[in-house]
């Protein structure tokens, strides 16, 4: 039977009502009751073929609801899903996110089968630099340290001398000890987190497709439509949203910052499905949705999970000689988040 064919066949029986209610609880405020017949039945397969495959599903804060509070097993941002993908001892990690992250969970595990639920999960700050590139950046700055961003290919990582996420991207500068390094690929996290060091920062020109979209001027209309709004921003986004906001954090710091301070309404200038899955934690706080949609994370749906389990495809494989020089720079920044 192809894979296709087995998913036509799961059906919203009694039986699996009753076992994803509890999960439906999760996100009724996010999914209407009408699509909870369609998505239940994936859902319920998908958590039966996990224990038989060993498997652990990681899903970044993009992912919609249904996959996000309802079969993942690990979830969070990009610092938080590196920090996990080290510690699980699944045999089989599905990653619902993009081929990055993907490609770090296999740097992390490398005897382990790591699976990615489509290969054309990219990313447009991962396509914006190269391994070519960070090699004529050390010949142009000879001796000044290489800091990258998670959002790179293997080959990226594989010259650099240390990772960062948007969450610690500022300590990791710091803890290099050098008067300037060079950040990359985005450059508007640069700029940020030029704000917060004294260290000099050399930055590369990736932008990210969702965050470079939102404007200042999008800001104050937000802001004239809903008197008292609160609006937080990633620094992935472009300076003047950044000055238009009332707090800036990283996709973990966003969500914490809802979590904490309960705003009465709350603007998340970032990708849509992150709303939607802080909202379903957080049902007192009113969300204004300006809903940029990221085109790759949205490439991972509950049927492709479901797929990739059945068939333990498509695979994630990395060079083991990159794999290894890959390895340092994320390892290199996982010690210094320990450090805390």
């Amino acid at each position: 039977m192809s894979t296709a064919a087995a998913t036509a066949e799961l059906l919203y029986t009694p039986a699996v009502a009753r076992t994803t209610a509890p999960l439906y609880a999760r996100v009724r405020k996010v999914i209407p009751e009408i699509e909870w017949p369609v998505h239940a039945p994936v859902i319920d397969a998908i958590n039966r073929l996990k224990k038989q495959r060993n498997a652990v599903i990681l899903a970044h804060n993009y992912q919609t609801p249904e996959i996000y509070h309802c079969v993942a097993d690990i979830t969070g941002d990009s610092l938080a899903l590196a920090r996990q993908a080290a510690e699980t001892d699944a045999e089989v990690i599905v990653l619902a996110g993009v081929h990055f992250m993907a490609e770090t969970a296999k740097i992390l595990n490398p005897e382990k089968l790591v699976l990615i639920p489509d290969r054309r999960a990219g990313c447009s700050l991962a396509s914006s630099i190269t391994a070519a590139d960070v090699q004529l950046l050390r010949q142009k700055y000879p001796g000044v340290p290489v800091v990258t961003y998670v959002n790179t290919s293997a080959e990226v990582k594989a010259e650099a001398d240390i990772c960062c996420t948007s969450a610690n991207a500022v300590e990791v500068v710091n803890s290099l000890g050098a008067k300037r390094v060079i950040m990359l690929p985005d450059e508007y996290l640069a700029q940020y987190t030029q704000t917060k060091t004294d260290v000099e920062i050399i930055a590369w020109h990736g932008h990210c497709e969702v965050h470079e979209r939102f404007t200042g001027a999008e800001m104050a209309e937000y802001r004239a439509r809903n008197p008292g709004i609160t609006i937080i921003a990633h620094p992935e986004c472009p300076p003047d949203v950044l000055a238009a906001s009332d707090y800036v954090g990283s996709t973990a710091g966003m969500a914490k910052y809802v979590a904490d301070k309960h705003p009465a309404k709350v603007l998340m200038v970032t990708e849509c499905s992150m709303s939607d899955n802080v909202a379903a934690e957080t049902p007192d706080v009113e969300f204004v949705r300006p809903c940029n949609l990221c085109p790759h994370m949205k490439r991972i749906t509950l049927d492709k999970i479901y797929d990739s389990l059945l068939t333990l495809s498509p695979r994630v494989e990395v060079d083991p000689a990159i794999a290894a020089r890959a390895r340092l720079s994320v390892t290199r920044m996982l010690e210094v988040g320990r450090k805390d």
